[in-house]
């Protein structure tokens, strides 16, 4: 961070996947935001970001998820939590 209260490129990479999932506090996301508008090359590793993230989920949404998946995930945790309480 820098001494003008603005957040420089380090900053800014340091904080990028919680601003991008909005788990910043209101304040660095707003920070996040101003260096964006500022910084061609964090703005374009923030788009890059983005993108893959955009992809990621839109590949996930067009896989066919068989309808018993859940219940089997549920039953491996319930065995994993049963097991480590043991």
């Amino acid at each position: 961070m820098s001494d003008q209260g603005r957040f420089d490129c380090e900053a800014t990479f340091r904080r990028l996947d919680d601003y991008l999932d909005r788990r910043l506090p209101p304040e660095e996301q707003h920070l996040v935001e101003e260096h964006l508008v500022d910084c061609i090359t964090c703005a374009r590793e923030d788009r890059f970001e983005q993108n893959v993230i955009d992809h990621v989920r839109g590949a996930l949404r067009r896989l066919d998820v068989p309808s018993d998946l859940f219940g089997k995930v549920w039953e491996q945790l319930d065995a994993a939590r049963k097991k480590n309480s043991e």
